[in-house]
């Protein structure tokens, strides 16, 4: 009698389930219409998501901490706990130790770095977390690459050489430099090199013209020349800073050189989500 008297409610209750499943489903197996890029406010720090059309997932950087678990619950869906690749640019503080904390709650298929050597606890633990749960390894140098598929790659300009095992005294100089490119967008993602490593590009003729430009170290004065700035040629800038930070970035030196593009600062706006089609640029 019981089970008759609450049947209409258990049966309308597994329909709803049913209903919300096959929504996941659908919206899973749903293909993107944009490239999403998500520039995530996590402070004084780098962290970047990207979704690629077919809904591969790249995290590049992690921030300084724990927050950028908050900021991955916003950009994914709360049952996704995988993502593709998670890329660290160079092993500072700012840049590893939110990726610590993504390693351990989070499913990871590979792991792109340097593979320069860093004597931090940190450093360590993110080694020793990936080791744990065997997460295979790319070693990042000039001209390798990530294909996403439908013409969406992150090309590999910088380091030029192989650095694995490598203990560096400048890691900010080590960053990665790449590009992403879909079409007719290109986005430059510059880590936290400095001028010295601007002029290196550019002496070696490599082709920095990018739409988008994520502004490195932050905004520091230490980066961003004129003449990389020239190079890049993009008509917008992002910049990845802590609103009110101690170090004073991004410094108004660079303020007036990029004043002429469209700036977007992390400290001022929260999270930045871009989309593109490989033509237009959509700011959400």
């Amino acid at each position: 009698m019981l089970i008759r008297k609450y049947q209409g409610k258990i049966l309308l209750g597994l329909l709803v389930i049913t209903i919300v499943v096959w929504i996941f489903v659908f919206q899973e197996s749903t293909p993107n219409k944009f490239l999403e890029i998500n520039f995530l406010d996590v402070g004084q720090g780098d962290a970047i998501f990207i979704e690629s059309l077919n809904k591969q997932q790249m995290l590049i950087d992690g921030g300084p901490d724990a927050s950028i678990l908050e900021k991955l619950g916003r950009v994914m869906n709360f049952y996704d706990h995988y993502i593709d690749i998670v890329l660290l640019t160079h092993p500072e503080q700012d840049h590893i130790n939110g990726l610590i904390e993504v390693l351990k709650r989070y499913n990871v298929g590979e792991i792109v770095f340097t593979g320069t050597i860093r004597d931090t606890a940190q450093y360590q633990e993110f080694i020793n977390l990936i080791k744990n749960k065997n997460i295979p390894i790319k070693i990042a140098y000039q001209g390798e690459k990530i294909d996403f598929g439908d013409g969406i790659n992150l090309n590999i300009l910088y380091p030029f050489e192989n650095l694995k095992n490598q203990k560096l005294s400048d890691n900010n100089n080590s960053s990665i430099v790449s590009k992403l490119v879909y079409k007719n967008f290109e986005l430059l993602l510059t880590g936290d090199i400095e001028k010295s490593v601007e002029n290196k590009l550019i002496k070696e003729k490599v082709n920095l013209t990018a739409d988008v430009i994520k502004i490195a170290h932050h905004g520091s004065k230490t980066s961003t020349s004129e003449a990389f700035l020239k190079a890049v040629n993009a008509i917008m800038a992002v910049i990845e800073v802590g609103k009110d930070n101690k170090y004073g970035h991004p410094h108004q030196e660079v303020l007036n050189k990029i004043k002429n593009l469209i700036v977007l600062q992390t400290g001022i706006e929260g999270n930045i989500q871009l989309l593109t089609d490989g033509e237009r640029i959509i700011k959400k």
